[in-house]
């Protein structure tokens, strides 16, 4: 995967339908640290709550239904190399988080889609 820049899995995205509640339960009752706002480390990661209310198209399940994330080199060079592998790149590279992150998706073959995101240089 070198040859695509693949560094970590950087976020697991989780659906809530409460997001106070679910940030009570993932600060005070796991204990987890917060980062961000609605979001908090586990290990190297980023678990980021993300409530359906606000839009996000998941909803909370006991099935598995997290939105993963891959720390990349470059997103935008990422997407070209699997554009050329042929890879269907289902959300194509663009700024988020005030123009600080690039963020794209592929989808494998199984049609399970993957987010990766790089930071902005700029």
């Amino acid at each position: 995967m070198d040859a695509f820049g693949i560094l970590e899995l950087k976020v697991v995205a989780l659906a809530v339908d409460d997001r106070q509640r679910a940030e009570d339960f993932y600060g005070r009752t796991l204990g987890l640290q917060p980062a961000e706002e609605g979001s908090f480390v586990l290990g190297s990661q980023l678990i980021m709550l993300k409530a359906t209310a606000e839009g996000w198209p998941a909803r909370p399940s006991a099935e598995l239904n997290p939105r993963l994330t891959l720390a990349v080199r470059d997103a935008l060079q990422l997407e070209t190399a699997l554009k050329e592998r042929g890879v269907t790149v289902s959300d194509p590279v663009a700024l988020y988080e005030a123009g600080t992150f690039h963020v794209g998706a592929f989808l494998d073959s199984e049609g399970n889609k993957w987010w990766f995101c790089s930071p902005n240089a700029n």
